[in-house]
Formats: C-alpha cells, sequence, structure tokens
C-alpha cells in the first residue's frame, strides 16, 4: 500500500542495502541484512514462536505490487514460515485488519516480519530497508491503518514528487520492483534455517 521514508531513518538502527537499477547489489549490506534476519529468526524458533511473512500490497499498483510478489516468490521456493500476502490474494487496506486477527487468532506466539512498497527522495529508489518494529502501510496514499509487524522491510520503489502519490504507485517501473523484490527474497531465502524443517508449529 506504500508508506513514505522518514529521513530520520537515515540516524536509526535500521540496515539499508542499495539495489538500484543497473547497479549490483552490495554484498557487505546485503550480508549484514541476511545476518540479522538469520539471528531473529533462529531465536525466535528457540522460544517456540511462529514466523510470519506478512507481504501487504496489491497487484492493481505496478507499485504497490512489491508485498505480493515477494509473498507469491517466497512460497514458489517453499521457505519454511507462514506467508500472507500473494499475487493471487493479496494482503491490503481492505481486508489487513481481518488479516491481522486471524494470524494472532491461528498462531499463540507469532514474530511478524511485515514487507511493504515505500516512497521516498529520487536517489533513494530501490533502497531496501530493515528494520526493528512495525511500519504503518498505507501512509503514503493517506490511508489510516494499524501498525503492523515486530519488523519490517521496506522497498523504495519510486520516489515522491508533485504529481498524486497515487500516480507515482502506478507509474514506478515493473523492472525497479522486481530488483527489489529478488534483493528481499534472497535476503529470506539466506536467513532461512535448515531446509529441512518445516514450517514451524502448524
Amino acid at each position: 500500500m506504500g508508506s513514505f521514508y522518514n529521513r530520520k531513518e537515515g540516524k536509526d538502527r535500521g540496515i539499508k542495502l542499495h539495489c538500484v537499477t543497473g547497479t549490483r547489489i552490495e554484498e557487505r549490506e546485503l550480508e549484514k541484512i541476511t545476518l540479522k534476519m538469520k539471528e531473529i529468526i533462529e531465536n525466535s524458533l528457540c522460544e517456540g514462536k511462529n514466523i510470519v511473512f506478512l507481504c501487504i500490497g496489491s497487484d492493481r499498483y505496478v507499485g504497490d505490487s512489491l508485498g505480493p510478489l515477494v509473498g507469491t516468490m517466497l512460497e514458489e521456493n517453499q521457505v519454511p514460515y507462514h506467508i500472507y500476502g500473494t499475487l493471487e490474494s493479496p494482503v491490503h487496506a481492505f481486508n489487513l485488519k481481518t488479516i491481522l486477527k486471524e494470524i494472532n487468532r491461528k498462531y499463540k506466539n507469532p514474530l511478524i516480519f511485515s514487507i511493504d512498497a515505500c516512497l521516498g527522495e529520487q536517489s533513494q529508489v530501490g533502497l531496501v530497508i530493515f528494520k526493528e518494529g512495525p511500519l504503518i502501510p498505507g501512509k503514503a496514499v493517506e490511508k489510516v491503518l494499524p501498525k503492523v509487524g515486530d519488523y519490517h522491510i521496506k522497498g523504495m520503489v519510486n520516489y515522491i514528487d508533485p504529481l498524486p502519490t497515487s500516480q507515482f504507485l502506478n507509474d514506478t517501473r515493473l523492472y525497479t520492483v522486481m530488483n527489489l523484490a529478488k534483493a528481499i527474497v534472497n535476503i529470506v531465502m539466506e536467513s532461512s534455517p535448515d531446509p529441512l524443517i518445516n514450517k514451524t508449529n502448524d
């Protein structure tokens, strides 16, 4: 659904990875995010938590399709986690609250990684941001929605301009979104424990 990138985020403990169109992923930053996520997942599994990836967005706008693309790609790669939000069954403004209730009802102690598209400055397009704490989905298109996630990943799909924000979500290049989706999926795949482990605590 899209959120804004707060400039103050550059001063906090979030980890950022730049994968701008036409450039190779910065391997050092990729490794930082991967190792951090792996540590979080392994500790959470030891505590008996259910790992949930909540991939937010809609396939009706190219710029808003990052979450559903990531969710679909994670399912196709059979990651050993619970996935909500795919191209077939997206999680968006109209069903987010219902999905959150379902997650909390189904899993006693979930650890939620929320994933969403983000808008910022032109120089930040292609940025992947991994942070502790929830994100606020829909902020970029002025929707009032609940904060979601114990941790979150945002992909900077486009930049803010005088034109309406919703237009930018529609004018975003699919190539940029795909690059971001592949980077995020790669991080999650590399963060996964033994591939023989099944989905946690079904």
